[in-house]
């Protein structure tokens, strides 16, 4: 039988002893614009990192205002990840009010950009800031962000390198699912019309056409000449299906498509995730989702 004293001498140890992972180094804090930008982080950051998504779920970074709480997020963050090309105008405020110093990392490096109608400038163009919706420019988010995160953070190369890998993998699968999806409509009806000019990417990199409502913004009700110009487009291009997105309002699409004929398909996620229990929680969720809901619209095979 064990001895009082041998029976204490180990119930002191275990006192003593460090709670599991008590002696690991804290996590860094990154900080990311958006969901969608978050999710990528959170893919090659793994359990080294806590992520923090600036423009949350349903959310649209266009037209989005800073809080005092993104302020001290941004300050106490390790590293701010951004997709510029025009899209987080109020970023540099931000920055500037934290008095952060972390580094400011821009995920679309290297992606060539694309050119989209000027919602507030008619008949000019700007930079299309959505490049996430082709999965190759995916890719080079996700490389920039394990770059950045090796030099904040040497010691995690290794894992930063084993996350990244294994998530370009399930892109390269996803990016399958797509192709071969969008592949099975038909040549003629690969043509729609949304909310929101936030797909062209998309297109041109799966071979659609994504129409947005001319001269309508994310950011004002159309008025009656702007829908009136939008069912004789449709009409006249004889679209097929028109679209509602999670970040835009679906009372135009719903007129247009009772004044057209056209069908409504499902909803697709463009600007940012949906909730955690909704079907586009990740960015893979996302880009399946929306995939499917193309498909089933325009005749192919979902």
């Amino acid at each position: 039988m064990m001895s009082r004293r041998i029976f204490l001498a180990a119930i002191a140890a275990l006192i003593a002893a460090p709670a599991a992972g008590e002696d690991a180094q804290p996590r860094k804090l990154a900080v990311a614009t958006t969901s969608i930008i978050a999710d990528f982080v959170r893919n090659v950051g793994g359990d080294r990192l806590e992520v923090k998504a600036l423009v949350g779920a349903n959310s649209d970074a266009h037209v989005y205002s800073p809080t005092p709480g993104d302020a001290r997020e941004v300050a106490a963050a390790a590293i701010v990840y951004v997709n510029g090309l025009g899209l987080e105008g109020w970023l540099p405020r931000l920055v500037s009010a934290s008095g952060s110093k972390a580094p400011v990392v821009t995920v679309t490096t290297g992606v060539p950009p694309r050119r989209m109608p000027d919602e507030h400038h008619p008949g000019k163009t700007t930079i299309d800031p959505h490049a996430w919706q082709s999965i190759a420019d995916a890719k080079i988010y996700v490389a920039n962000i394990r770059d950045a995160l090796v030099a904040v953070d040497p010691a995690g190369k290794a894992v930063y390198d084993a996350n990244a890998q294994a998530y370009l993998a399930k892109l390269d699968d996803v990016e399958k699912e797509v192709r071969t999806a969008i592949a099975s409509i038909p040549a003629d009806r690969r043509k729609i019309i949304t909310t929101h000019d936030a797909f062209g990417y998309f297109g041109a990199a799966y071979g659609m056409s994504f129409i947005a409502p001319e001269g309508v913004s994310t950011e004002s009700e159309p008025s009656a000449k702007d829908v009136a110009r939008i069912i004789r487009q449709i009409k006249m291009q004889k679209i097929p299906a028109v679209f509602l997105e999670n970040v835009s309002d679906p009372r135009l699409i719903s007129q247009i498509a009772r004044e057209t004929g056209a069908a409504i398909g499902g909803k697709l996620y463009s600007d940012a995730l949906s909730e955690a229990s909704g079907p586009a929680a990740t960015y893979l969720d996302m880009m399946r989702h929306n995939v499917r809901e193309l498909a089933k619209a325009l005749g192919g095979r979902v």
